[in-house]
This record gives C-alpha cells, structure tokens and sequence, in this order.
C-alpha cells in the first residue's frame, strides 16, 4: 500500500478491524519510512453494476451518490447514519444479486422506496418527491394515499395474525386442561 505522505510502498499493518458488518476490512498502517500512519480500507470488489439513466445514458452505479440520496431524504428524522449506510449496503447488496448487470434509475428508485417506507414516512415522501419528479400537490397527495392504503394493509394483516397466534394459545391452553 503506496503512503499518502511520501509515496512509499512499504508499511506495516498495525490494526485491522471488520466493518460495515463484515463488508470490509479497516487497516491502520505505518509507512516504514516516514513513520507517518494512515488507515486504508478493503472492500469486495464486485462486478461492476450500469446505471441506465432516465434520458438513455449509461453510468457505473456510484455508492456514494445513492447514500447522499438517502441521506438528505431522512434529514431531521432521527434515523442514524449507520442505519442509513446499512440500508445502502442492503439495496447495493440486492443489486449485485441480480442476475443482469445493468439497472435503470426507476428500479433503484423503487428499491429505495421500498426499504424507506419501512424507515420513515417523511423519509419515503421526501424522496418519492424528488425521485418521481413530483410537480404539484396533487402528486404528494396520491402518493399520501398509497402510503396510507399499504400502512392499513399491513397493520390488517398483523391483527390477522395477532388473532391466529391468540387462537391457536387458547386451544393449546383447551387442550392441556383437558384430562386425557
């Protein structure tokens, strides 16, 4: 590893620690020449995933714009940013798994949404907002709507199963007091 301060190839490694839930390797090293001491990080090199952007072009998916994304939908809400860089390697997790290597804006987009609705509300409107080119009330609006309609349908679903789970318990508790 080249040093930072004098250019030198040769150092030492002093520490090393797993991070982003063993994604990568943080090394503190010592250059042997200068003395001076620098951190390096490794992380899997995976293959690189295309962009296909709205208007046709094609980039190379870049991380760190994607959490700026993320990052400035949930300002103010209170989520950490070690959530947010896990929800970033959740999504780029999910898109290195896919069996195509190019990927369009609309199905990032859509991923992000995804994961955000079950982070924060605001969170998932700030950045529909933005991503899906919002142009008047009407369109938060809508997409209030569909928010609302899916919390419902999740919070129908969970007493649906909250009263199975008290069934089953009152047969299981039936059938023990039952003698035999």
């Amino acid at each position: 590893m080249r040093c930072p301060y004098c250019q030198n190839t040769d150092s030492r490694v002093l520490e090393s620690r797993s991070t982003e839930a063993g994604q990568s390797v943080r090394r503190r090293r010592e250059c042997l020449r200068c003395k001076h001491r620098f951190t390096t990080y490794e992380r899997i090199e995976f293959v690189p995933i295309t962009v296909i952007k709205r208007d046709g072009t094609r980039e190379s998916f870049d991380r760190s714009k994607l959490l700026r994304g993320i990052v400035r939908a949930c300002e103010k809400t209170g989520i950490p940013q070690r959530r947010l860089e896990a929800l970033v390697d959740e999504i780029e997790a999910e898109l290195q798994q896919r069996f195509g290597r190019e990927v369009t804006t609309n199905e990032i987009g859509e991923l992000v949404l995804r994961y955000l609705r079950d982070e924060s509300e605001v969170a998932y409107v700030r950045f529909a907002s933005v991503y899906r080119q919002f142009q008047g009330i009407r369109d938060f609006v809508e997409t209030l709507d569909h928010l609302k309609s899916h919390t419902e349908l999740i919070e129908t679903s969970e007493a649906s199963q909250t009263a199975a789970c008290d069934v089953d318990e009152q047969e299981t508790s039936a059938s023990v007091m039952t003698p035999s």
